[in-house]
């Protein structure tokens, strides 16, 4: 398989997992959480250093989980018991990080080239497989908690707050819950990339907030009235985004306009174009349906 197919591939089921994270603040919680460009990295920079100091990588992975659900945690403490914005919490929260992440790393920049981590001598298709199982397992318990009682809870409290609290429910827990899964998943996601491109950089969460958004709103529109679940509308997004980056990155653009691409993306799903030309295009290939079967059946009518 081409190797800038298996790239794209593996990249758009890493920044799935991000993106499912990203949906339980945007879409479920109604909570437009910004922390999480810092968690990303935050996730990076635990797998990274602990990768290099000779830990097992996956254990690593999960001490990069364990970061991510403090700093979500951190942010609904700020928002619930503070009362501060969510917005402030969560780019309070992502300043913060900054610092912390450069403590982590010790310095900007960790390389993990001379140290055995998850990819290691594994071939393309392989690290294709393992990602794969990752994202899967992250979209089976995401599918699986949404169906129980604390689940729904969660999707109650995006809609009304008002009605969670007549239940009995304490709704600031529940955020503060929300919040820690959320940035739970795109810490697992940063320590994932980390080990995929073999570094870690201080930089490397910036704009994901953005990327996760454009993985949303993408598979929802392209996928629009499929029989899908969300999460699997948000992987196909996500996958669909890189394959838009990397077209761009093969007709000659620099890797510097990337997120320039990104905020054009953005811009185009939000006005409501990209949304006009998938009805416009579903229209189309209708007509021509209809077209086709009436053709059909003048054919039929005149063997008769």
């Amino acid at each position: 398989m081409n190797a800038l197919i298996l790239s794209t591939l593996s990249q758009g089921l890493i920044f799935a997992i991000a993106a499912v994270g990203i949906y339980i603040t945007f879409r479920i919680l109604d909570f437009p959480d910004l922390s999480v460009d810092g968690t990303f990295t935050l996730g990076a920079a635990i797998a990274a250093i602990l990768v290099k100091s000779g830990l097992n990588p996956y254990v690593a992975l999960f001490a990069a989980v364990l970061g991510g659900l403090a700093a979500g945690c951190v942010t609904g403490l700020l928002h619930v018991k503070l009362k501060i914005t969510n917005i402030l919490s969560g780019i309070i929260v992502m300043i913060g990080l900054y610092s912390i992440n450069l403590r982590v790393m010790g310095k900007s920049n960790i390389h993990l080239f001379d140290s055995a981590h998850m990819f290691t001598q594994v071939s393309p298709v392989m690290k294709l497989g393992i990602i794969l199982v990752f994202t899967l397992i992250v979209k089976v318990l995401h599918d699986l908690f949404f169906k129980t009682q604390m689940g729904y809870v969660l999707k109650a409290l995006g809609e009304n707050e008002r009605f969670v609290t007549a239940l009995g429910y304490n709704p600031d827990s529940y955020k503060i819950l929300g919040l820690a899964l959320a940035n739970g998943c795109v810490a697992l996601a940063g320590g994932m990339y980390a080990q995929y491109q073999g570094f870690a950089d201080i930089s490397m969460g910036t704009g994901i907030i953005v990327s996760g958004l454009a993985a949303i709103v993408i598979g929802e529109i392209l996928f629009k009235g499929a029989a899908l679940k969300t999460t699997s509308l948000v992987i196909l997004g996500s996958i669909g985004y890189r394959v838009i980056l990397s077209a761009a990155l093969k007709l000659g653009l620099n890797a510097s306009d990337l997120k320039l691409i990104t905020a054009g993306i953005m811009v185009l799903i939000l006005s409501g174009v990209i949304e006009k030309i998938r009805e416009k295009v579903s229209s189309a290939s209708g007509a021509m349906k209809q077209g086709k079967h009436a053709d059909q059946h003048k054919e039929v009518n005149s063997h008769a």
